[in-house]
């Protein structure tokens, strides 16, 4: 009953504020709940932490984020990163600025200069601060589109980018020697700010990100491009204002906030779960769109790294197109209008991660650029951007994963919904100007590509008995992989966790050559897949599928038969 003696400690030790042990106390009947928030330390991560926020050490709350920037800290100081300092950024969630400014005092008392913006802001403008201000860091205060009562804790590194091998472990350890949550130093804001170990910043980063967008653009919004209709959400996140002015700067004359969502609310009252995969988050934004005769809508999630769109349909109707979709109309943009203005580099290269959709390698393949597949997780592109700078071996175009992150440029080593909204308005610009809409260009693809078509199925499974049936659920595939899904046959299995790809049909046995993850991903004939894996940031798992039909209509039903082979039913 160990989760009962760290609630006891918790309970009466005056360390921690009357407000944690009152929540505790109230608690005592619960012992579900109990166990709950203690019988495991909130797990840090490759990334950080991310949960449910709360008293206990199964919580994010202030002595657990605390405890993880001490860590941080121990690590930064053994690296001697100490001078050079962590930037930190937060965004509209509950306790986010506390748990930012509580970071930057922990920091701080540990000799490191901490550089807090002023007020929330998104992702990925904090991974651009890192490298303006030559941090050796970076912490943002986040939980994505997770519910209101998440939240979380990401950590960069020098080059903008989340943490990678062999770091993230490194720091981890940091973190897991810390068994006495009092270890973790603190010092008051006045006095890190009268010694030179705390700077507010602000409008100074913000204006030289939105320069950096700018250099970007490869088509002058001019014309009746200007006057393309926008409606745009933030979903009461933190994208409110830089969207709306890279907008304006570029010129673009129409674009429409939605009222209702415009504003932080760390409750996300107009949509509770604030993820642009859902469509009914659009539901406010298609009235609005309506009303203005809109030709597209745009959705950032909380901290603006992930962009959903929806765009007009031949009948007028609004639909929206997922992240696979989105990714390839950007890189099919970005590409062609390089390349027809002859500065698209002879060694350019696409990223994408291992169950985005296939439509990329074929963009790739027409514009005899290098595709690198990377394991989830847009670090990984953010690493392979690094080694490009590195080496010089490529030069890095577009980086894009199903999950509706995606980048263009190298100004951030993180996915950035602010550049997606500027680069998919560009291109809708750009198309206009040829009487062409997104819609319509997006079945152009279809035609010159082939119809690739995807989905995706997420199963919650929460709690302690949720954790150890996605256990199972791996563990089952691997002991009796399936041969057939659906109308095909598997090709090749390929076990990130165990490093090897299985030719079925010879029995030939290679390695991935990516790191270790939890993931099986099914080659099938005919340019299908599926893939399983356990969710890093939320309580599920999550199954993916492709397919390539010879029309719509033929992918549609291929895509359906395969999703509902009962070797999939993990519900």
């Amino acid at each position: 009953m160990d989760y009962l003696r760290k609630y006891e400690e918790w309970l009466s030790n005056t360390y921690f504020d009357e407000v944690t042990r009152a929540e505790l106390a109230q608690l005592k009947s619960n012992d579900s709940e109990i166990k709950e928030r203690f019988y495991k330390d909130l797990e840090f991560g490759t990334g950080g932490l991310r949960g449910i926020l709360g008293a206990g050490v199964n919580r994010m709350n202030l002595y657990t984020v605390r405890r993880a920037t001490q860590g941080l800290a121990n690590y930064i100081i053994k690296q001697g990163g100490q001078q050079k300092g962590v930037a930190i950024a937060y965004d509209s969630r509950r306790m986010s600025p506390e748990f930012a400014l509580d970071s930057a005092l922990c920091l701080a008392a540990n000799g490191i200069h901490a550089y807090l913006f002023e007020s929330l802001r998104p992702t990925p403008i904090l991974s651009f601060a890192v490298r303006e201000l030559g941090c050796t860091s970076g912490i943002v205060i986040t939980a994505s589109h997770n519910p209101p009562e998440y939240n979380g804790y990401k950590v960069y590194w020098e080059d903008g980018a989340q943490i990678t091998a062999p770091k993230d472990v490194e720091i981890i350890n940091e973190v897991n020697s810390i068994t006495d949550f009092s270890d973790a130093k603190i010092m008051s804001k006045e006095d890190a700010i009268s010694q030179g170990l705390l700077t507010i910043i602000g409008k100074e980063i913000d204006d030289k990100y939105i320069e950096e967008l700018k250099k970007l653009v490869v088509n002058p919004i001019s014309g009746n491009g200007k006057y393309i209709k926008i409606v745009y959400t933030p979903l009461h996140g933190t994208g409110n204002l830089p969207v709306r002015r890279i907008l304006k700067e570029l010129g673009f004359l129409e674009v429409y906030v939605v009222p209702e969502q415009e504003l932080p609310d760390a409750n996300f009252s107009t949509v509770g779960y604030p993820n642009p995969e859902d469509p009914k988050v659009f539901e406010i934004g298609i009235k609005l769109a309506r009303e203005v005769g809109a030709d597209l809508i745009l959705a950032t999630d909380p901290d603006a790294d992930r962009l959903g769109i929806m765009v007009k349909d031949e009948a007028g109707e609004y639909v929206l197109f997922n992240g696979n979709m989105t990714g390839a109309l950007i890189a099919e943009y970005e590409f062609s209008q390089k390349k027809a203005r002859g500065i698209l580099a002879n060694n350019a290269a696409l990223i994408k991660t291992i169950v985005t959709g296939n439509m990329s390698d074929s963009i790739a393949a027409n514009y005899n650029a290098k595709l690198i597949e990377v394991l989830t997780g847009f670090k990984y592109i953010g690493e392979q951007i690094k080694l490009f700078e590195e080496t010089g071996s490529n030069e890095y175009v577009f980086g894009f994963e199903e999950s509706y992150g995606c980048l263009v440029g190298t100004h951030s080593r993180d996915k950035d919904a602010v550049v997606a909204v500027m680069a998919l308005c560009e291109a809708a610009a750009y198309y206009k100007s040829q009487d062409i809409t997104l819609y319509e260009q997006m079945n152009r693809m279809y035609e010159k590509y082939g119809y690739f078509k995807e989905d995706l199925v997420s199963v919650t499974l929460k709690g302690i008995e949720g954790m150890e049936k996605i256990k199972d659920i791996m563990e089952g595939y691997r002991m009796n992989p399936p041969k057939t899904a659906g109308d095909y046959q598997i090709i090749k299995i390929r076990d990130y966790k165990k490093d090897t790809i299985t030719d079925l049909s010879t029995g030939a046995v290679t390695t991935t050559g990516l790191p270790n993850s939890d993931v099986l991903y099914f080659d099938l004939n005919d340019d299908a897949w599926c893939a399983i894996r356990p969710s890093g940031t939320e309580p599920k798992i999550k199954l993916y599928f492709g397919v390539k039909g010879s029309s719509m209509e033929d992918a549609d039903a291929k895509l359906q038969k395969l999703m509902r082979d009962e070797i999939f039913n993990v519900g």
